[in-house]
């Protein structure tokens, strides 16, 4: 399973990195990861006209997509889309940041999963 990544250089710069799920426990009902930390969460309904200009991310945060994806730029040029059903770590809190657009013209509903 895979986690895009958005975080940022020492120099301000915000860059992808992909991070794989490590499995370290499995049962009747499946594989698991380790528990990671969380402090909450937040859910969030983003508007099919969501385009939001250069902006560091509030709080380092997990982001789960649920029904709709959204494109993120990083500052390093970088375009991914994170489409429905995956999850992006978030990590860009200071510098330049990232460009967020709604795909297709959708409503999003996503999860925030704030680990700070």
């Amino acid at each position: 399973m895979r986690i895009h990544n958005l975080y940022e250089d020492d120099d301000g710069q915000s860059h992808f990195r992909d991070i794989e799920v490590e499995w370290v426990e499995e049962g009747p009902g499946g594989q698991f990861s380790e528990r990671l930390p969380a402090t909450g969460i937040i859910f969030r309904k983003v508007p099919p006209t969501y385009e939001l200009d250069w902006h560091s991310a509030p709080r380092r945060q997990y982001i789960i997509n649920l029904d709709a994806g959204v494109q993120i730029t990083a500052s390093d040029g970088e375009s991914r889309i994170i489409a429905a059903g995956e999850v992006i770590l978030v990590e860009d809190i200071s510098g330049k940041g990232h460009l967020s657009k709604a795909i297709d013209s959708q409503i999003r509903h996503c999860i925030f999963v704030p680990v700070d």
